[in-house]
């Protein structure tokens, strides 16, 4: 397709009114970088408190390599900043920044970038079917105005990142050839892999299909394998300097096995919690999936483009095979082999336990669903302004992009709840001045039994992460079970034998770790409940004085 010319007002245009779609949705007191309270206050849930956890040990942290590891955050189950979602690809460029500005959180910016860019790259895509200047920033807020991007920001932020889908499809549907398509592409895919796991395949598949499409065009075979080699490096490369490759174990997470969190056939047609008007359908209940909704105004839009296309004699499809053959690809690894429809599972085939177990490291596999439906909207947008007309189309457009927004009301006061005004800084939960105290005489501190989510993670890494000591505690998107398991029995027996670490408090989560506790007390230990935690502190009878500056609330 051959894009139409651009002018830097109306993409400015667009992209504000990508950011007045965050705005409606999340408020300004997100935004300014020293306001962490909205993330530490747990009205959100505790991802956004992973994150803060991540980046605040990450930018004190010297530079290693690969650049993404960060040891203090977890300690002998430490990863990565990868690993705590905290999106690697903000993470690198503010700590290089951290001489010349502090960032608390960059989260706020990243959500209004998000929206920024969802609706650049539309008003783009858009521009490949239009030149008109009213369908095209129509057609950039229909974009923006996705429930499957609001969903993920409302929590999971790097998973928000669908201006990713959508810039590799316009790479897919523009025909610049060379180096820079290479370039384009190779950028890409490495900004993929440093925002999050989920959407790299996705832009693969992207990728994939491009590339497919252009080897059989041009015929350079020697080219076309070169590159078939090189994307997937980058990918890789990416992905070890993040530092996804510092776990041996648990790709698969915990819970969610592929098939399990599966996109069910009406999904897209379900209102709740998003739409207003359409009633709710029956569908399976699962925490990670079922938002999926497309929006009145986008079901609209997709019914009206089918309706010209078929009007029109359909056809045209055909040019696009690679891209179309991997788009179902990806929707049928998003339907899965448990086929859901109206909440009713229908198991065509059960697959090799290995597959299950490579697929299910993607979680939901819902998600998958995004690049088709990101595709079929443009596809009908280009239908529209081409069976009406760019001016009329716009008319349509603008008309149905409001219809979106009345629909969505149920969901933006759903953010809104989440999104409550707070205070720019949150005191510690942890109150009692021991803690504090404690923090200026030891170097580090131990959740006993630890593991992913263990008991008390959240209100022992926060205090830990304002005072600067590394601890275990830790909340991550993988952990490795093996490490857990070694560090807990480590950790037990050197309790019941009174060998503590030097410099090191634990905060004990089980009646195991209290026992054992209770079997090593050394003359001098403190062994006290404390905020409702259990505390051990070595030695805290002859403690010095303090060897730490004071700490203070997040920030």
């Amino acid at each position: 397709m051959r894009a139409s010319r651009d002018s830097f007002l109306d993409g400015a245009i667009a992209a504000l009114l990508g950011c007045a779609v965050i705005l409606y949705a999340f408020g300004p007191g997100i935004l300014p970088p020293w306001h962490t309270g909205w993330m530490l206050r747990g009205t959100i849930g505790p991802d956004p408190v992973q994150y803060w956890l991540g980046w605040s040990y990450f930018r004190r942290d010297i530079w290693r390599w690969p650049p993404g590891l960060n040891p203090d955050y977890g300690l002998e189950i430490s990863s990565s900043i990868f690993f705590s979602d905290s999106i690697p690809l903000l993470a690198f460029i503010f700590k290089a920044l951290r001489g010349l500005v502090r960032v608390d959180q960059y989260w706020g910016l990243w959500l209004y970038l998000c929206g920024a860019l969802q609706a650049w790259f539309g008003w783009k895509l858009v521009g490949l079917a239009t030149g008109d200047r009213l369908a095209r920033l129509a057609g950039a807020a229909l974009f923006a105005l996705s429930p499957t991007m609001l969903n993920r920001l409302g929590g999971h932020f790097a998973v928000g990142a669908h201006f990713l889908l959508l810039a590799a499809l316009y790479l897919c549907l523009t025909e610049a050839r060379g180096a820079r398509r290479l370039a384009a592409w190779a950028a890409l895919v490495l900004s993929a892999s440093w925002v999050h796991a989920y959407l790299l395949p996705m832009v693969l598949g992207f990728w994939a299909s491009d590339w497919l499409q252009r080897a059989i065009r041009e015929r350079r075979w020697g080219a076309s394998a070169a590159e078939a080699l090189a994307a997937p490096a980058v990918a890789l490369a990416g992905l070890w300097l993040a530092g996804f490759f510092t776990i041996a174990g648990g790709f698969a997470g915990t819970w969610g096995e592929y098939g399990r969190m599966q996109l069910d056939l009406l999904a897209p047609f379900d209102p709740s919690p998003w739409g207003l008007f359409l009633p709710g359908l029956p569908r399976i209940e699962h925490l990670e999936t079922g938002h999926s909704y497309a929006g009145l105004g986008v079901l609209a839009a997709l019914a009206l483009g089918f309706a010209l296309w078929l009007w029109r004699g359909g056809g045209g499809l055909g040019r696009h095979w690679p891209l179309l053959l991997v788009l179902s690809c990806m929707l049928a690894f998003a339907v899965s082999h448990r086929v859901a429809i109206g909440g009713r599972e229908f198991v065509l085939a059960d697959p090799p336990a290995v597959l299950v177990g490579l697929a299910s490291s993607l979680r939901a596999s819902e998600r998958f669903l995004w690049p088709a439906a990101y595709a079929m909207l443009f596809a009908a947008i280009a239908m529209i302004v081409r069976g009406l007309g760019g001016r009329r189309g716009g008319y349509v457009l603008g008309a149905l992009a409001l219809v979106q927004v009345i629909d969505m009301q149920p969901g933006f006061s759903r953010l809104r709840r989440y999104f409550p005004p707070e205070q720019a800084v949150v005191a510690l939960r942890l109150a009692d001045p021991f803690w504090l105290e404690a923090a200026g005489h030891y170097d580090r501190v131990r959740l006993a039994p630890t593991g992913l989510q263990a008991r008390h993670w959240e209100e022992v890494a926060v205090f830990a992460a304002s005072c600067g000591l590394p601890t275990d505690a830790v909340y991550l998107a993988r952990v490795d079970p093996a490490r857990a398991v070694a560090l807990n029995a480590s950790i037990l027996g050197r309790l019941r034998a009174g060998r503590h670490e030097p410099g090191t408090f634990y905060v004990l989560g089980s009646e195991a770790t209290e026992a054992a506790a209770r079997d090593g007390l050394q003359p001098g230990d403190r062994l006290a409940r404390i905020d409702g935690l259990w505390v051990l502190a070595p030695g805290w009878e002859g403690r010095g004085p303090s060897r730490r500056p004071a700490c203070r609330a997040p920030a």
